[in-house]
């Protein structure tokens, strides 16, 4: 009876959203559930680094998704979680990388529909953006989503937090799916986010199973290849990373990565300058392994500037 107590005071804590103390130096601060007109509700969580409060520093910002995995065990999938705010902590104190606070965006059911790239899967044949849309039970929302971020998120975060809010300080990242939305973004709103962090980036697309794709290599890259070639990206635009492992779903990736990078690289991007691309032996597609190697995109992306 006791922890049913406990259990209904914490979440009646949760809605009146005080902050609440991380595992890492600094707090985080629960926004609660933020309505959207462009996509469904989500809650967001803030976190600020340790001296936040006493300071008038301003600081970059990092967009994240799948929120819920990022900070707390209780609610991560699986009970693991990033612990991004511990590895930006230390990076931090280290002088590795600039003043940065942490925006967790949590997913929704339609988590694939809303990371799917909505131009990539429009350059799709119509054979296989049938199929992927059956997969994903139905098209992708990714341009609503964006403008959920863009248009309404940032906005809130840039009045309530004291931050950098000029492109060269807003940074966005995410895994899987996440990898995918995070690159769409830079591409869609180059203006607006000045570098994407995309770890064990699913470029094979939602409709896959362990065997292998259910849509082949080919039209998965000539989509991409379409859609590069026709956005922002089709010239250096900000800094993105790329990266995957070699175990689970990450032992499909690196066909998909090796030409993603010829691409670039034939677009005029330049590897360690404009993108990075590497491989992790032994990695696998959890948020284990991306705890265990976040530390390198957030060097790569945030790396200290002359503030």
């Amino acid at each position: 009876m006791k922890s049913m107590v406990f259990s209904l005071m914490a979440a009646i804590l949760c809605v009146m959203t005080p902050p609440t103390q991380s595992e890492a130096a600094g707090r985080l601060v629960k926004l609660g559930v933020i309505n959207s007109a462009y996509v469904a509700q989500r809650e967001v969580i803030v976190w600020v680094p340790d001296g936040y409060d006493a300071s008038t520093t301003r600081y970059a910002v990092l967009y994240m998704h799948d929120g819920r995995n990022l900070f707390d065990p209780k609610t991560a999938y699986g009970g693991q979680i990033w612990g991004v705010d511990a590895a930006v902590a230390k990076l931090m104190d280290a002088g590795q990388i600039r003043p940065t606070i942490i925006v967790g965006v949590d997913n929704t059911p339609a988590r694939s529909r809303e990371y799917m790239p909505q131009k990539v899967f429009e350059a799709l044949d119509d054979e296989n953006r049938q199929a992927l849309s059956n997969d994903m039970k139905g098209d992708p929302v990714s341009d609503a989503y964006l403008k959920f971020l863009v248009k309404e998120l940032k906005p809130m975060i840039d009045a309530r937090f004291r931050t950098r809010p000029e492109r060269e300080e807003t940074f966005i990242m995410g895994s899987s799916m996440g990898g995918l939305i995070s690159m769409y973004a830079l591409a869609e709103y180059p203006d607006v986010f000045g570098g994407a962090g995309c770890l064990s980036t699913h470029w094979p697309l939602p409709a896959f199973a362990m065997g292998g794709p259910k849509i082949a290599a080919e039209p998965a890259l000539a989509a991409f290849d379409r859609y590069f070639e026709t956005s922002a990206l089709r010239r250096p635009t900000g800094r993105i990373w790329f990266d995957h492992g070699d175990q689970t779903l990450d032992r499909f990736y690196a066909q998909y990565q090796a030409h993603i990078d010829a691409t670039l690289t034939r677009l005029g991007w330049k590897k360690g300058v404009d993108f990075e691309s590497r491989v992790y032996p032994g990695a696998a597609h959890n948020e284990v392994s991306w705890r265990a190697r976040l530390e390198d995109p957030l060097r790569f992306l945030l790396a200290p500037t002359a503030h």
